[in-house]
């Protein structure tokens, strides 16, 4: 089985593979002063909460955005798997063009996305990933990464709203009965939610205009919610960065397996 790490500035989720099947997946808060046993720890209770064997995970492929945590999760990888993981970059070969320009600074989820919503819905496509940043990606008819547009995500709104305001409280993320708000709750959920939204779909009409057309996936843990009352985006996929993890995975097939007498 095959174990994919996507590990993002907030949350850090986790999917096992059987074969193409993704049996289980979780998502925790990424921490970046987690040590290695705390990570490993986390996986076997996880796994054993699912029903799973741990020793019949026999690759690891990780998806990094905090450089910080990658020498931890290889540890974790090599301590606990007994294997040496696979991290994706804009070196490795997915089969995806980048022309973004350094490629370098493509983040490893935005490539693993591209690669996933190409096999899964085909080109041209956009893809909206809901994180700490929301990020807008663009993938041409010939299934080249073009680049896209990042925007502060909607948990930094809200954040930056509570914190440089003396009066105004920190408020849950949610899609209020009606626009105009009664009370300064809902004043504000309907500012943050409708005004995200507006934003959303502001940026994907343009960027429809200029790719002429593309079909439009939305990831992350605020999809779902923004999704609802967007105009322009066509389908949710929550686990879309996990499936290009897999497919990354399977097409590099590396040996990963650094101790065979476990």
């Amino acid at each position: 089985m095959l174990l994919v790490i996507d590990v993002g500035n907030t949350n850090t989720s986790l999917g096992v593979y059987k074969a193409s099947e993704l049996v289980a997946h979780w998502r925790l808060t990424t921490a970046r002063a987690r040590t290695v046993d705390e990570y490993g720890v986390h996986a076997r209770n996880l796994f054993a909460l699912a029903g799973l064997d741990f020793k019949a995970i026999d690759a690891v492929a990780i998806a990094s955005v905090v450089p910080p945590l990658n020498y931890t999760l290889k540890r974790m990888s090599e301590v606990y798997f007994h294997l040496t993981p696979l991290f994706v970059d804009h070196s490795t070969d997915t089969g995806l063009p980048i022309l973004y320009q350094p490629p370098s600074d493509v983040g490893a989820d935005r490539i693993v996305d591209a690669v996933a919503a190409i096999h899964k819905y085909g080109a041209p496509c956009i893809i909206v990933d809901f994180g700490t940043a929301t990020t807008f990606n663009a993938i041409n008819k010939n299934g080249e990464y073009l680049g896209g547009v990042i925007t502060p995500g909607i948990m930094i709104s809200t954040d930056a709203l509570f914190e440089r305001t003396a009066k105004l409280p920190r408020v849950d993320i949610k899609r209020p009965q009606k626009v105009i708000g009664s009370s300064t709750i809902t004043a504000m959920q309907s500012g943050l939610y409708h005004g995200y939204v507006g934003l959303v779909d502001g940026v994907l009409r343009k960027m429809l205009d200029e790719l002429g057309g593309a079909r439009v996936i939305a990831t992350g843990g605020l999809a779902p919610l923004i999704a609802t009352g967007s105009e322009s985006i066509e389908l949710v996929d929550d686990t879309l960065t996990l499936e290009g993890l897999r497919l990354v995975y399977e097409r590099q097939r590396p040996d990963q397996t650094i101790d065979h007498g476990r």
